[in-house]
């Protein structure tokens, strides 16, 4: 007879057939994604939504990623590197715009939103300066839920999208202007920096945001020497303790700019004008009196500008001459580095999606996350955005107002 070792687990034990709480499932049901990323097609948008990698980890977690073929050619991703992450990779168009989630770079285009189905999710920049009345109508008549992805927030209260984006452009106009100062553009033929024994570059930024910190990070590790000017003592206060180092700062004040323009060999645009259209720091008055062969590099192009002789360009005719100075003035600048923006961008995606599937939802997501409420600006059908409203004259609620009451 085998050795009692104890109750089998089989046998009742002693509380077996005692009343036992009922255990409630009290964790929030996770929701599987099935997300779109179609081909820009938009001239001159190189960047992709989401890598490869990002596509494999949303793949292993159970969601579903339906890629239009060439989405990600011009940031060097091919259709392979996405079928071997877990991606289906499939060249119909209207089956990409048919998924719940749709996420893409440019705003879509008006045949885009018609492939649309109702009440989808799309995940997109807006830009509504450059969007018609039409535009937004039409997302409305399908019901969309349209995010904005520059105006969604994280939870230090800054902007993921707009603050990388703003580094990659930041760091990408000094390597632009040193190439423009240089022979290969038929510049002047000069070094941006400084060698032993002759006086280093000088260069001239407007504005002491992120945009502004990174140029003057790359500048001066060219060696070059910088000037920033801010309409705020507390930017440019920041931007020192962000360099560790003492810089020469100015409040912006017209004469003094104008002052130090004559000496610059590169001024840099980096001011951000908001909603306000274009402000211009530089007079053309003030570039006339600029040195022959200097360069102008406008990053507030895409908000109209801060230089009064800037023109918006494209990459297949980026630049052009002015009073003799070269000026470079195209805007979405991190298009030239297509694979680094598109990984910066993936960067906040990929954590935003699963934050959307672990919440059940961007319904949900939206009732309890602030930062993502705040890039919404159509719900449901409803335009949630007054500046929206106020611009093309349509009706708008207050997004807080439709939270409480869903």
């Amino acid at each position: 007879m085998p050795e009692n070792n104890g109750p089998s687990r089989y046998s009742l034990g002693k509380t077996s057939l005692m009343p036992q709480e009922e255990k409630l499932e009290t964790g929030k049901k996770k929701e599987k994604l099935i997300i779109g990323i179609p081909k820009e097609n938009k001239e001159f948008e190189s960047r992709v939504s989401l890598t490869p990698e990002a596509v494999e980890l949303l793949v292993g977690n159970g969601h579903e990623i339906i890629i239009e073929s060439g989405a990600g050619l011009n940031a060097n991703y091919s259709d392979k590197d996405y079928s071997e992450c877990g991606g289906l990779i499939i060249t119909n168009k209207i089956d990409v715009f048919r998924c719940d989630i749709v996420l893409k770079i440019a705003p879509p285009t008006i045949d885009e939103i018609e492939l649309l189905k109702n009440n989808a999710v799309l995940i997109s920049s807006l830009q509504f300066q450059t969007q018609s009345d039409e535009y937004i109508r039409k997302l409305i008549a399908k019901k969309i839920t349209a995010i904005s992805f520059e105006g969604l927030k994280d939870k230090d209260n800054c902007y993921p999208v707009i603050r990388s984006m703003s580094e990659i452009a930041g760091t990408t106009s000094v390597l632009i202007a040193a190439e423009y100062l240089s022979n290969v553009h038929n510049g002047k033929g000069v070094l941006l920096g400084g060698v032993t024994g002759i006086t280093p570059t000088e260069v001239i930024i407007l504005g002491a945001g992120t945009a502004a910190e990174y140029a003057a990070r790359a500048a001066i590790g060219l060696g070059a020497f910088i000037k920033v000017f801010d309409h705020s003592i507390s930017k440019l206060k920041r931007l020192q303790l962000a360099l560790s180092q003492t810089l020469f700062t100015s409040v912006f004040h017209k004469r003094v700019v104008e002052k130090h323009l004559k000496s610059a060999d590169v001024v840099i645009g980096a001011m951000h004008l908001g909603d306000n259209g274009p402000q211009f720091l530089v007079t053309e008055e003030m570039v006339q009196k600029m040195k022959r062969g200097s360069v102008i590099i406008d990053l507030s192009i895409d908000q109209g500008g801060c230089i009064e002789t800037s023109e918006c360009r494209n990459y297949s005719d980026p630049s052009y001459i002015k009073h003799g100075v070269i000026h470079y003035c195209v805007p979405n600048i991190a298009s030239r580095v297509a694979r680094t923006a598109s990984i910066a961008l993936s960067n906040v995606f990929n954590p935003l999606l699963f934050s959307i599937a672990d919440a059940g939802g961007v319904q949900k997501l939206l009732k309890e996350d602030l930062g993502f409420r705040h890039g919404v600006y159509i719900y449901n059908g409803i335009l949630t955005n007054s500046s929206i409203g106020n611009y093309f004259g349509i009706p708008s609620k207050d997004i807080d107002l439709l939270m409480a009451a869903f």
